[in-house]
């Protein structure tokens, strides 16, 4: 009796949602994926996507398909699948009228708005953090604005770059702030050059031009220090006679 009850839940288990797409036309199934994906059913949306381009790989529902199958893997914090599919999508059809949705979404898939800089590696020891995903996204967004300027989706990742240039500037200078704290002087100048020199134009430039001004001195790089301090004081005289009488 127990193996039959068994046998007979396998075969309940059978009736898989497979099963029941068996026989749907592609425009069948795009719409029920569709209606899923609207409702927020993600794992079920993707579920019905990727048996839509596993029988249909060809076509106007294939395509669009795609789309919303990476959008969909992206509300449902699957982030790797999400980003193979629009590169797919993108090398597939790198002329498709909605290819700008994609490399969007690239950089919204990447994209941390939600979560500061600081917030996000509170517990975490600063030299050891990892920007590469605001990288990403930055590089994403930035083949957007770069090849559709017309875009709908340009204005929206113009902002979004700009968040992200400012939050890639203060991650180093916070790693930047890290090693001074622990006495790693020169590490803690590297840091901060970089910061100078590939985010001239950042609220972080500051702590940063602070930093070199500190690190000098502990070192006892008077020259260095002087010049780190004409700077500070150039391009923000209030922080600059802070440091200054701190000397």
């Amino acid at each position: 009796m127990i193996l039959a009850l068994g046998l007979a839940g396998c075969g309940g288990g059978d009736k898989s949602t497979a099963d029941i797409t068996k026989n749907w036309s592609v425009e069948r199934l795009y719409r029920e994926a569709k209606a899923e994906l609207d409702a927020g059913n993600y794992k079920r949306a993707t579920g019905h996507y990727e048996r839509l381009s596993a029988r249909f790989p060809y076509g106007k529902y294939a395509q669009q398909a795609q789309l919303e199958q990476a959008y969909a893997y992206f509300k449902d914090n699957e982030k790797a699948s999400a980003l193979a599919t629009c590169d797919r999508f993108i090398k597939l059809y790198p002329n498709h009228e909605n290819v700008d949705y994609a490399y969007y979404l690239k950089g919204l898939i990447s994209f941390n708005e939600d979560r500061g800089i600081v917030a996000k590696f509170s517990d975490q020891n600063p030299s050891e953090r990892d920007p590469e995903a605001m990288r990403e996204s930055f590089d994403a967004l930035q083949q957007l604005v770069t090849r559709f300027p017309d875009s709908k989706y340009a204005p929206d990742a113009i902002k979004r770059m700009r968040y992200l240039v400012n939050a890639l500037a203060a991650s180093e200078v916070i790693i930047a702030e890290y090693y001074l704290r622990r006495r790693a002087y020169v590490a803690a100048v590297n840091r901060a050059q970089y910061a100078i020199r590939n985010y001239p134009e950042t609220p972080a430039l500051e702590r940063a031009f602070a930093v070199l001004v500190k690190a000098y001195r502990a070192m006892g790089l008077t020259d260095l220090q002087k010049d780190a301090q004409r700077l500070l004081e150039l391009n923000f005289p209030n922080r600059g006679k802070e440091e200054e009488s701190s000397s």
